[in-house]
């Protein structure tokens, strides 16, 4: 007789518990319940504890004690140090006496050819005109002292970069241990480091080429490896099959096919490289940073301007070139080609040797425009106009000390007020939220840091700003990125504002912004918005421009409105798009918090230039640390990380 067995019953799980974020926020409902009065019971206080924090200000004194006292005599200086110096100054100087031989007319001619032969006649041109601009604003000679640095500044950051990313791209091992190096070099503000180079080589142009290089190696060294990681895999299969060995391998097929990566690295590379000219100047690069900064240190508008349109249209300039090289890799090569490279050559020889004959080398004084006294007029006008007594509005001092008020203060009070714990908790659960456990322990274990470092206070203060600003950006932003996306005419008039802004130094517009809104955390905030702006504009745009036209197709077939197509395909379909400009208004941001430093915003930026200026290792650099640990801890709680599902499931 046949047995009959039954079931266990299945206990009924409620619906609502089925979804992963309510399961996240019923379990950190319960940890609160009991942690919170645990916490509460131990430490009322808002303030970090004294006894957890850790004092590394004698360590780090002795150190920058040890490398003064040593830096002349002992071996690792002498030999080691002491050579890469004397190299360094022997390739700048050896690039400058190259551009002043070849005199004006034959840079230009030679920048243009180069040009031509990449992209046409039209970006030609304009490098010709963007040049003979250098000369005309007077600032033909800083042009070349800027140039010769990152000729040498470049080609080494490209060197480190390419070795780096080689490693990483061959390597699983190399790639985990070089990823947070990399993430270190390209978040640790240029401030903070400036002060160990100094340290090791002193003032002047090693340590400004070593200080551009650590910040500019990185883009090279991520986009090397993810090309030389991202190659056909048919195609290595099929030049492995025919017996090639592994270094065949890399020099046949792996790094042609990474080819258009490495020359985005070498765009990235050269931009960030320019964006450090004016803080390289700090420590005696000299060129058109240095005018810039001198310029500032008087409140001279107008000579900042002069000096700082060079290095945009030095940007803008590569940046073009760079590209369009890029974007022509995988055409045909055009029949001649090779030809006309070597009459490109042949003509920029015989120009530069008819200007040697003619006496021609030095630009002529008498072509030089003075703009500076007209901006320097402007700037006075819109001061006295604009800065208060404006009728209804208001001038920009009454707006500057109400978003004082009304936003910055309100959130650096609530933060400094909350319990130190309570701060970890909602970073916790904000980074949990969004991501996995390992995501809210970084985040965590980043905010922690800050603490024992013993900068909690500052840190938050620096906060404050960070949040407010990146909230300005992200409304500006992507209410000017849909606006871009929408209109081709709209993208057309943004896209030269967006590339002077975007390559225009920090230090240029911070006198404006110091004129219209005075001194304190609000021009501060407004710089990094002016900052950050630029790329939150152009990663929404494309975000929004890339969105599938099949589905937004669709919803017009099913009577969609504009208005509805945005909100209900587009904006969801570049959540990836937008969550990146969230990033980087993020990034960006934290590396103007230096640069606030200097026009009141005080906190973690005033400390770090204060270090630098004092020669106080400690200060410095442990501020610098916290702006990273800062940056860490923000992108960890504003980027989703989506958990893996696993094999066989």
């Amino acid at each position: 007789m046949a047995t009959v067995t039954t079931a266990a019953p299945r206990i009924a799980v409620p619906g609502v518990l089925k979804h992963p974020v309510l399961r996240k926020l019923l379990l950190l409902a319960l940890a609160a319940a009991i942690l919170v009065p645990l916490a509460n019971a131990r430490w009322a206080s808002g303030s970090w504890p004294v006894a957890l924090t850790v004092d590394f200000s004698d360590q780090l004194t002795r150190a920058s004690v040890w490398i003064i006292d040593n830096r002349d005599s002992h071996p690792l200086f002498v030999y080691f140090f002491g050579h890469i110096s004397n190299a360094v100054v022997l390739c700048v100087r050896a690039v400058y006496l190259v551009l002043l031989a070849a005199g004006w007319a034959g840079v230009t001619a030679a920048a243009s050819l180069i040009a031509w032969r990449v992209a046409g006649f039209r970006l030609a041109a304009g490098t010709g005109v963007a040049l003979l601009a250098c000369g005309f604003l007077g600032m033909w000679i800083p042009t070349m002292q800027t140039l010769a640095l990152m000729v040498v500044a470049v080609l080494a950051s490209v060197v480190v970069g390419a070795l780096l990313g080689l490693a990483a791209g061959l390597s699983d091992r190399m790639d985990k241990l070089l990823r947070p190096v990399l993430d270190t070099m390209q978040v640790l503000p240029a401030y903070a480091y400036l002060l160990p180079v100094v340290l090791v080589f002193g003032m002047g142009v090693p340590a400004a080429v070593l200080a551009t290089v650590v910040y500019a190696a990185p883009p090279m060294a991520r986009l090397t490896a993810l090309g030389l990681r991202g190659a056909d895999k048919e195609v290595l299969e099929a030049v492995e099959s025919l017996g090639a060995t592994a270094r065949q391998r890399l020099l046949t097929a792996r790094i042609p096919l990474a080819s258009k990566e490495l020359l985005l690295g070498l765009n990235q590379t050269i931009m960030m490289a320019l964006s450090m000219a004016v803080i390289a100047s700090v420590i005696g690069a000299g060129g058109l940073g240095d005018r810039v900064y001198q310029a500032l240190a008087t409140v001279d508008v107008g000579a900042a301007l002069a000096a700082g349109i060079p290095i945009v249209l030095l940007a803008v300039v590569l940046d073009r070139v760079t590209g369009a090289a890029g974007e022509g890799l995988g055409a045909e090569p055009r029949p001649g080609g090779r030809a006309r490279w070597v009459y490109a050559a042949v003509a920029a020889v015989a120009v530069a040797v008819a200007g040697r004959l003619l006496g021609r080398l030095d630009w002529p004084e008498a072509w030089t425009l003075n703009v500076a006294e007209p901006v320097n007029r402007a700037v006075d006008w819109m001061t006295d106009h604009l800065y208060s007594g404006v009728p209804v509005i208001g001038g920009t001092a009454d707006w500057a000390a109400h978003f004082t008020t009304w936003v910055l203060d309100p959130v650096r009070d609530t933060l400094q007020w909350l319990p130190w714990w309570s701060l970890l908790l909602i970073v916790a659960a904000l980074a949990w939220l969004i991501g996995t456990w390992r995501t809210a322990l970084t985040a965590v274990l980043a905010l922690a840091a800050i603490g024992v470092l013993g900068v909690w206070t500052p840190a938050l203060d620096t906060l404050s700003q960070v949040l407010a600003a990146v909230a300005v950006t992200l409304v500006l932003g992507f209410a000017t990125g849909i606006a871009a996306a929408r209109s081709d005419r709209v993208e057309r008039l943004l896209r030269p504002v967006l590339d002077v802004f975007q390559t225009m130094p920090q230090f240029v517009y911070l006198i404006p912004v110091v004129a219209l809104f005075g001194v304190g955390r609000a021009p501060a905030v407004a710089a990094a918005v002016v900052y950050a702006l630029p790329a939150v504009v152009r990663i929404t745009t494309q975000g929004l421009r890339q969105v599938d036209p099949a589905a937004l197709e669709s919803a017009r077939s099913l009577g969609a409105t504009p208005a509805q197509q945005l909100r209900q395909v587009q904006l969801p379909l570049a959540r990836p798009a937008l969550l990146l400009a969230v990033n980087q208004g993020v990034v960006l941001v934290l590396a103007v918090v230096i640069i606030g430093g200097l026009v009141g915003g005080g906190a973690l930026g005033y400390d770090v230039v204060a270090g630098l200026a004092q020669g106080d290792l400690a200060t410095g650099l442990v501020a610098g640390v916290a702006i990273v640990c800062l940056g860490l801890m923000l992108d960890r709680v504003t980027q989703p990380t989506e958990r893996r599902a696993k094999k066989g499931a």
